[in-house]
């Protein structure tokens, strides 16, 4: 049983004490898999880095966050575009739309999203979507931008089943983590009406861990945790679901 993480941030600062620990202790549990999604410039050496250290574990992404567009976006988009023609990535990622925390920098967000689904589409990669509060701005876009050159994965996604099934609509996975064990996390009330092959897991370690260590640093090994709940909705064996769910990471990121 092979097990993938399909979003970890590792090269987290809250890893910096006991980062090839939580790496080997999730290896050790059958979590051999993590795709690493970027932020911004400043967190690219770190990336490589880790990619350095474990060559046979780590697949990177490349992307700007929604978050951490700024006054500066077009220089950090122009580091994406030079990192994408310098060497192989798995996906563009994290990219999208976050509409909690800020909305200043709303029309350069959408700026930069799109601008990081046409950089998808030229190098044929998969984008990793990152919604928060911006169902409808994600979907206007995906909308102007579907076909079968756009697909990817609707990381951790929160929305509900009419969203699911939209998402699905524009050849997008659920990235599913820890809130499917939250008590108000809703999702788990109607993710069984989503067949498994569009569902893949993810832990967006070191945020939102699963029931039990809700509230504490996320680690990949967590996963297990969701397995376990995804095993209770779909009445499927843990084995199963993760065998499913690593090919269909697999499809998604083209190996």
């Amino acid at each position: 049983m092979i097990i993938t993480d399909t979003h970890t941030h590792l090269y987290s600062e809250a890893f910096d004490e006991d980062r090839d620990t939580v790496i080997q202790n999730a290896i050790d549990h059958g979590i051999e898999r993590f795709f690493i999604p970027s932020i911004d410039s400043s967190y690219t050496k770190s990336m490589l880095d880790l990619e350095l250290h474990y060559p046979k574990n780590i697949f990177l992404m490349m992307g700007l966050h929604p978050t951490h567009v700024k006054e500066n976006f077009k220089e950090e988009l122009l580091h994406v575009e030079n990192m994408l023609s310098k060497r192989p990535f798995y996906a563009i990622g994290e990219i999208g739309i976050d509409l909690y925390w800020d909305k200043t920098y709303l029309n350069e967000q959408l700026e930069a999203f799109k601008f990081q689904i046409h950089l998808a589409k030229k190098y044929g990669l998969p984008i990793v979507i990152h919604c928060r509060d911006s169902f409808d701005e994600i979907f206007e876009v995906l909308e102007e931008e579907k076909g079968e050159d756009l697909f990817g994965i609707f990381h951790c996604f929160t929305g509900t089943e009419e969203q699911a099934k939209r998402a699905l609509g524009y050849n997008m996975k659920l990235g599913i983590g820890g809130v499917v064990t939250f008590k108000n996390g809703k999702i788990d009330t109607f993710l069984n009406k989503i067949d498994l092959n569009h569902i893949v897991l993810e832990t967006d370690s070191p945020y939102l861990a699963p029931v039990p260590y809700r509230g504490k640093r996320n680690e990949s090994v967590y996963l297990l945790q969701v397995l376990k709940k995804l095993s209770q909705i779909y009445d499927q064996d843990e084995k199963v679901i993760a065998n499913i769910t690593t090919q269909n990471s697999k499809e998604v990121f083209g190996i």
